[in-house]
């Protein structure tokens, strides 16, 4: 156990060494939040990538009594203005005794050697670098980054803490800054990059240098025939629009679906055929044909993963869901209702269900498992670790459902880990809201707070 302390002291000693001789930073180069407001009701994190840095520090701390009380400072305000620079955020946290502590979190910057495989990587995949200036960070990014030995993410042990109340691990003020960072993280992923030693400004610019050193033509490469095209592929005129001449603007989102040509002619329809039904379609077809050309053209969508292929009956919830004149039809509903099996309260349900989160949550609607093994270990976790002892509601567990005991409210346990909140409506069970990470934070849709 000595030798794991001595190996914490050395690399604590290390990073301070290299803070030491380093040259005073930029005000590129440190940014300063305002203290946030209290977070009552809501998960300190809603994005992955948030939660993943909250789960690097609650993986490393001894104490998860400091962790959870770091979390109660966070979320009733008790942190200060965030400073963050190059492998180092500071904080001013006051605990429920109105004391006053300077808290840090040490987190180890990238190599020089790093950051110019991330750069390389970034400048060959650009939709990476629309996903950043849009405040997103794509697990495609993260998995390319480790791809090329660069990981951006913190992992246990990562997150180092110095507080001056003198704690030696994580205490409720470093927990506090670290949860606190997290939220600044959701609406910021550069607050990452520039925690592993590189400003926005100086990111960008560096990746634009190498743009154009990518795009230059090598001398060193034998000449061309005199009969070889001129130009270059169309991939690379797009990854390096920023420094070429620009290029044509892609054709323009028509501003509504295209119109489906009428059915109701003087001909009979062929025995059989439901003229009414297949408007319907038609007109649906040209909607979601507008929608999947619309998302087309926006930035970063080639880094965005594929929607999963739907069933007939999930496909059926979604043309009710998405059909703002279902309801004018009363036969397309009835059979949209025949085909996924329901009734017409049933089938609102469904519709509930699909706006709050698509096929996940239609799935929980559905669906009941048995939460067993490493899933029931980690649910547990979770509702241990979203209220205090003497706050946490009284819930009755059956299968992946949690009935708070003596209301109409319960949770749900998605396949996926996220909670879903339903509330009991005319004897059923009815969606009330979409999935969070956090239990309580989806408990909150139902009873309007913690």
């Amino acid at each position: 156990m000595s030798d794991a302390y001595d190996d914490v002291d050395e690399t604590r000693e290390a990073r301070q060494s290299q803070e030491a001789h380093d040259l005073p930073q930029s005000p590129e180069n440190e940014r300063t939040f305002s203290a946030l407001p209290p977070a009552h009701g809501r998960g300190l994190a809603t994005t992955w990538w948030g939660q993943s840095w909250l789960k690097a520090l609650e993986d490393t701390a001894l104490d998860n009594q400091q962790t959870k009380a770091g979390r109660r400072l966070a979320r009733a305000g008790a942190v200060g203005a965030v400073s963050v620079r190059p492998g180092r955020i500071t904080a001013v946290v006051e605990d429920r005794g109105r004391s006053a502590f300077r808290s840090d979190v040490l987190l180890q910057r990238l190599s020089d050697d790093e950051w110019d495989r991330f750069l390389d990587m970034a400048v060959e995949r650009a939709g990476h670098i629309a996903a950043l200036l849009d405040r997103e960070m794509p697990p495609h990014l993260v998995e390319d980054a480790a791809a090329a030995g660069v990981e951006l993410l913190p992992g246990i042990g990562d997150l180092e803490p110095e507080c001056t109340c003198e704690a030696w691990d994580h205490c409720a003020h470093t927990a506090a800054l670290c949860y606190q960072v997290a939220r600044l993280l959701d609406q910021d992923p550069f607050v990452l990059l520039l925690m592993r030693g590189r400003g926005e400004r100086e990111l960008l610019d560096e990746l634009q240098v190498r743009s154009v050193s990518r795009a230059a033509p090598d001398e060193s490469a034998p000449e061309e025939a005199e009969d070889a095209p001129v130009g270059v592929a169309a991939d690379e005129a797009y990854a390096t629009g920023a420094i070429l001449p620009p290029l044509p603007a892609p054709p323009p989102l028509p501003q509504a679906p295209g119109t489906p040509p009428a059915l109701d002619t003087e001909t009979e329809p062929a025995a059989g055929l439901d003229v009414g039904a297949l408007e319907f379609l038609a007109a649906r077809a040209a909607a979601e044909a507008h929608r999947l050309l619309a998302e087309a053209l926006a930035p970063g969508h080639e880094g965005q993963p594929l929607d999963a292929e739907l069933t007939e009956q999930q496909d059926a919830v979604r043309l009710a869901a998405t059909e703002a004149d279902a309801a004018a039809d009363p036969a397309v509903l009835a059979r949209l209702a025949s085909g996924t099996g329901r009734d017409r309260e049933g089938l609102q349900l469904a519709v509930r269900a699909w706006e709050f989160g698509g096929a996940p949550a239609l799935c929980v609607l559905e669906e009941e498992w048995a939460v067993q093994g490493d899933a029931s270990a980690r649910a547990r976790a979770a509702l241990d670790a979203a209220w205090d002892e003497d706050e946490r509601p009284p819930l009755k567990a059956a299968r992946n459902r949690w009935t708070v005991v003596g209301t109409d409210a319960q949770l749900r346990l998605g396949q996926d880990g996220r909670w879903w909140p339903y509330r009991k409506e005319r004897g059923r069970w009815a969606p009330a809201g979409p999935a969070a990470q956090d239990p309580a934070a989806a408990l909150a849709a139902v009873t309007g707070g913690e």
